[in-house]
């Protein structure tokens, strides 16, 4: 099995690693854009543009599923994307975890980017699911970049500045950029020093791993068995509606860096990184990423 992920940098690492726990035996092919990141100020034509480039440069490699691990992409370029790839190729967006967070009860806030923050998009996702929640939207200018150059001082920085803008009184908050999944533990501290109660973070990379799974499933299932929704994973799973909770200290669950989960089943997928199409090793940055050590750990071994 072979599993391709594509985002405009290294946001894509917490699905990565995901599917990693999911799946240790799956072939990854890690397909981002470098040289157009970020692609959140972008126009949607520009975002759908670049998007599809990535998504042939992984294509190229001929996966069993592809997943979209970035919310901007998802939003301006799924359509695209999918009328050119599927059926041949599943492809699976990433959906902020809104149901989840509505369905915990209590207020919850959204951070996201800030061409996100206020959108027709997510205002919509908040009026499909979360229209009697108390909900706040909060901008991050300069926290995907800060991330993905694993730049901790503009991280911290940016992290206090939404933290500032989070209300006291919210139960969870949904991380609506997948590079935000990478830095939960220095977001819960930042909320836990502006005196809020322990805050349910809630991603999305573990429900879009296991649609990935499902959707390669259901290619060989009888006719009449209906996949999951966009970005869902099964109650049974413990990770709720859609999107999972991002686990205490930030880092994919279940699978140590020695990569052996804890199943016992060791990890034996190999990994292919392609940036702006050519292949190449994971950028510096993605190592400063407990996901990030992790696959260049799995595919020393091979």
């Amino acid at each position: 099995m072979k599993i391709a992920l594509m985002d405009s940098g290294i946001g894509l690492l917490a699905a990565a690693g995901a599917v990693r726990r999911l799946c240790p035996e799956a072939d990854l092919v890690l397909s981002s854009d470098p040289d157009g990141m970020p692609w959140g100020p972008r126009s949607p034509r520009d975002v759908t543009e670049r998007a599809l480039v990535v998504a042939r440069a992984a294509a190229q490699h001929r996966p069993d599923a592809l997943i979209v691990a970035c919310n901007t992409a998802s939003v301006h370029a799924l359509p695209a994307l999918r009328a050119e790839l599927e059926p041949r190729l599943p492809v699976i967006g990433t959906v902020p975890a809104i149901k989840p967070a509505a369905a915990g009860g209590g207020p919850f806030a959204i951070w996201a980017t800030p061409a996100t923050t206020g959108s027709p998009y997510q205002r919509g996702l908040i009026r499909d699911f979360a229209a009697n929640a108390g909900v706040t939207e909060v901008p991050c200018p300069g926290l995907a970049d800060a991330v993905e150059n694993a730049d901790e001082t503009a991280i911290d920085r940016a992290v206090a500045a939404a933290a500032g803008l989070t209300p006291r009184d919210v139960r969870a908050v949904v991380l609506g950029c997948t590079h935000y999944e990478l830095v939960a533990e220095r977001i819960r501290t930042a909320l836990r020093l502006r005196g809020l109660p322990a805050v349910v973070l809630h991603g999305s990379a573990g429900a879009v791993a296991a649609q990935a799974l499902r959707r390669i499933d259901a290619r060989s299932a009888p006719a009449g068995v209906e996949e999951g929704g966009e970005g869902l994973v099964p109650a049974s799973a413990g990770q709720g509606a859609t999107g999972v909770n991002v686990p205490l200290n930030g880092q994919v669950t279940g699978v140590p860096v020695t990569g052996v989960p804890v199943t016992g089943v060791p990890v034996t997928g190999r990994l292919t990184v392609l940036l702006g199409g050519r292949e190449s090793a994971l950028p510096g940055p993605a190592l400063a990423y407990a996901e990030g050590r992790l696959l260049v750990a799995v595919s020393q071994v091979h």
